[in-house]
């Protein structure tokens, strides 16, 4: 069984989607996951963004600071169970950044961790920035979340909705680990021509 890092913002519907694909390969016995951290708050800090996108700049902290303090006081193994209930909140019931405090506070609340990690600031972000880099620098900053490593191989994405069940989860798994351990390749892409299908 292959070790697999991912790392993911909460915040990332995409990431939300890769990840729920790999915990289907991990299901199936395939690999074996550790979640980790990488901030799209702290990626785009000095990047001209759509107005749109500054609450992200802003109320996007709050999540993976929330995370990275778990990961501080309670291990690793805390991130897993926290990350899929602030998922499952964001991407399944549609609460966005606007409610993010409620968020963190229920999905801590649903995980049995202290509701004063919700409220941690710039105390953590040497250790996050340490975890975002940890994975970010294996792929460059061109891209954004997730980042999958495995095997000394590390690569963005993939990008995918619906994730995929069954064998053809795991038929997936294998070309993208084959592709992205071939020396010298580095991008396959098209327009995404639909949004996040979370069934």
């Amino acid at each position: 069984m292959n070790s697999v890092d991912i790392w993911v913002d909460p915040i990332c519907p995409w990431a939300w989607m890769t990840s729920r694909w790999l915990v289907e390969v991990e299901r199936l016995g395939e690999v074996q996951i550790q979640f980790r951290v990488m901030s799209l708050a702290y990626l785009n800090k000095e990047k001209e963004m759509p107005t749109e996108y500054s609450v992200v700049l802003t109320e996007g902290w709050k999540p993976v600071r929330t995370l990275t303090a778990a990961r501080l006081q309670f291990g690793p193994e805390s991130i897993r169970p926290l990350y899929e209930a602030m998922g499952k909140r964001i991407h399944l019931d549609g609460r966005g950044l606007d409610v993010i405090d409620e968020v963190i506070i229920e999905a801590l609340a649903a995980v049995n961790l202290p509701a004063e990690l919700a409220h941690v600031g710039e105390e953590v972000d040497a250790e996050l920035i340490r975890e975002h880099h940890a994975g970010m620098d294996q792929v460059g900053d061109e891209v954004g979340t997730p980042v999958i490593s495995v095997g000394g191989v590390a690569f963005f994405g993939p990008v995918i909705t619906p994730a995929p069940k069954g064998d053809a989860a795991l038929q997936l798994w294998r070309g993208v680990v084959m592709v992205a351990s071939t020396p010298g390749f580095y991008e396959i892409k098209r327009s995404r021509d639909k949004d996040p299908d979370f069934s």
